[in-house]
């Protein structure tokens, strides 16, 4: 049925406040155009937003993914040369993304840098917000109360308490010492029949959120800094050999991009014993080791000092840490020519190939033979022959050492000047005339036998075998920053968590019975659980502080 009501009358039938809703207008909205400044504007506010902010901190940890799965030419050199060698064509495609410098990467680094500006630019803000409002007073307090998510009140008799005064006093020193700032109104509505104390606390949650965003944009920087000064070596070492603090005396060396070599700290380091303990007790636990100690001696002009490094038990010289990353055998190869002069004299560190320290190495003696002759040498500390007929090592200790080795000539491909690693020996270019698929076997060796090299090249000889270590040593001028920024941050967070932001409201009311009326309310900010109960409480220890206030007046 159509609605027949008049305009008039139908305007007198809406409530009271009602607003008519205009027709929508056909008319099309234009747009303010946006010049270059308008622009920028608007760019700076969406890289200054949180959201913003926590996306870039989400793709930074994605980012740091691959850094942690792939080696880093920065952390572990050999191991990216060892990727190449496996997977060739996979490398190269990760290399075009940078993913063995992940840390110092083009697209990394512009995550950092964008992070680091969105923070800077979330934080000034906030900070100047938070500064006034610690500076302003408590809010008024609201007309009803009683709307509140926390509430409560109570009539007090006139006989009870002297006055509303003493009322407001006593509600304004309870909630000054549980912390709360304070400060008393007066109801401009009742006449002066009703004055009220608004309260708040809990301030301290903000600052603890401003503290945790300012410590982490301090973590950024100082991992900028950082990356920029430090430095990071590494160097195997044999026992009895030492090793000076230079930049060429490194067998890898990662520097920041800042960093000049007079940074390097003047020192040298020896390896006077490396001892490993293994256990002997135990079918599944033989041969597992049980501790590792390297005895080092460290000189610094005329002053020498010996201490030992322990795998999580670092050496400090100077502003230098180092650390024992690895361990492994090292035999004495001397090479000698058919006249019986030796060419070739050196101890080779042989790279462990499992736990029971089966280890790989490369001999090259480029002069003093005929020909060029590398040798691929396999050491077993305890030779064993498997089921299948080949060697392995049953026990990382030496029990039965034996050195087996391929034995090639030809072109070292040293003379070409490209760099070669000493772990590696091209045989493009060698014909092998020892080993599995040459007419001789395999010259195999033990500590101080001595045999001869195919075709009267000459002799080789297995002094003896002693231990190496790898040791990292590494230069962090802002370690004592980065581990105050920590603690910021980890303070910083928990009191953000778990400081409560509240507001609470006492208001005294003159009633018809000469009598007041007392309302309580609280609100928090977020979920609080606990709000009903503190204004509970509040109100217990304004009843019972009131009366004895009271009793304390004279009559």
């Amino acid at each position: 049925m159509p609605n027949s009501e008049s305009p008039a009358t139908a305007a007198r039938s809406r409530p009271e406040g009602h607003i008519e809703t205009p027709e929508p207008s056909t008319e099309q909205v234009t747009m303010p155009r946006l010049g270059p400044i308008g622009w920028a504007r608007w760019g700076w506010r969406q890289l200054t937003s949180m959201r913003t902010a926590l996306l870039l901190l989400l793709l930074l940890a994605v980012g740091a993914i691959p850094g942690s799965v792939l080696p880093q030419r920065t952390a572990d050199p050999n191991g990216v040369i060892q990727y190449f060698k496996m997977n060739p064509v996979t490398a190269k495609v990760l290399d075009g993304f940078q993913a063995f410098d992940v840390y110092t990467s083009v697209w990394f680094s512009a995550i950092y840098l964008l992070l680091f500006v969105s923070l800077i630019g979330c934080v000034i803000p906030r900070t100047r917000h938070h500064w006034n409002a610690l500076r302003q007073s408590p809010p008024h307090t609201p007309a009803r109360l009683s709307r509140l998510p926390a509430y409560e009140t109570h009539n007090v008799a006139a006989g009870e308490h002297a006055s509303r005064s003493t009322l407001l006093a006593e509600a304004e020193r309870l909630l000054r010492k549980s912390g709360y700032r304070v400060r008393r109104y007066d109801d401009p509505t009742t006449s002066g029949r009703s004055s009220s104390v608004s309260a708040e606390k809990g301030y301290l949650r903000e600052t603890g959120n401003l503290i945790f965003h300012i410590s982490l944009i301090g973590v950024l920087a100082t991992i900028l800094i950082g990356g920029s000064f430090q430095y990071t070596g590494q160097r195997v070492i044999v026992e009895g050999q030492a090793f000076v603090n230079t930049r060429a005396a490194y067998d890898s060396f990662s520097p920041g991009r800042l960093f000049t070599d007079g940074m390097l700290d003047p020192y040298s380091l020896t390896l006077d014993k490396f001892a490993v303990t293994y256990s002997q007790v135990g079918t599944k636990s033989m041969g597992m080791v049980t501790d590792y100690n390297a005895t080092v001696t460290t000189a610094r002009g005329s002053n020498k000092t010996q201490s030992t490094i322990k795998v999580n038990d670092p050496l400090s010289v100077g502003a230098e840490t180092i650390y024992l990353l690895g361990n492994g055998y090292a035999p004495r190869i001397t090479v000698r020519n058919a006249a019986g002069s030796v060419v070739f004299d050196d101890t080779i560190p042989f790279l462990p190939q499992d736990m029971n320290l089966t280890s790989l190495g490369v001999v090259k003696v480029p002069d003093g033979l005929p020909q060029q002759v590398g040798m691929i040498g396999f050491f077993y500390p305890t030779e064993a022959k498997q089921s299948n007929g080949q060697l392995a090592s049953v026990h990382p200790d030496l029990v039965n050492p034996v050195l087996s080795l391929n034995v090639f000539t030809g072109d070292l491909g040293l003379d070409t000047g490209a760099p070669k690693s000493v772990y590696v020996l091209d045989t493009a270019k060698m014909t092998q005339v020892a080993g599995r698929g040459s007419p001789e076997k395999a010259l195999r060796l033990t500590p101080g036998q001595t045999v001869q090299l195919p075709d009267g090249l000459g002799s080789v000889e297995l002094a003896n075998v002693k231990r190496f270590a790898s040791f990292q040593v590494t230069h962090d001028p802002t370690q004592t920053w980065m581990f105050a920024f920590a603690l910021l941050v980890l303070g910083g967070l928990a009191t953000g968590l778990f400081v409560p932001r509240r507001r609470v409201w006492v208001r005294v009311t003159d009633d018809a019975d000469d009598g007041w009326a007392i309302e309580y309310a609280g609100l928090a900010r977020g979920d609080d659980p606990r709000l009903q109960s503190i204004v509970s409480n509040i109100a217990e220890r304004h009843r019972i502080a009131s009366i004895a206030a009271t009793n304390r007046e004279p009559q």
